[in-house]
């Protein structure tokens, strides 16, 4: 990989907005993240925005549901 390393909690973050579009079609929404993690909205939303900073994931600000991935799957790690 030739980002750079990824915290755990980034890591989970990752894993868990991948399958989640792999298993349902389509991104999740901050509120789905927010619900799996137990974490308040704007925990939430500094994590998408670090993600982002760090060239981890892309998005559409602005639009919902617009998150996607940009590491490849073998470089996430297992859903805890």
């Amino acid at each position: 990989m030739t980002r750079q390393k990824c915290t755990a909690r980034q890591g989970q973050y990752l894993a868990y907005i991948y399958y989640y579009t792999k298993v349902n079609g389509i991104p999740p929404a901050e509120a789905d993240i927010q619900r799996y993690f137990r974490v308040s909205p704007p925990s939430v939303h500094q994590m998408i925005l670090t993600l982002e900073k760090e060239g981890m994931i892309s998005r559409v600000p602005g639009q919902p549901r617009s998150v996607h991935v940009l590491l490849p799957s073998w470089d996430l790690p297992p859903l805890e």
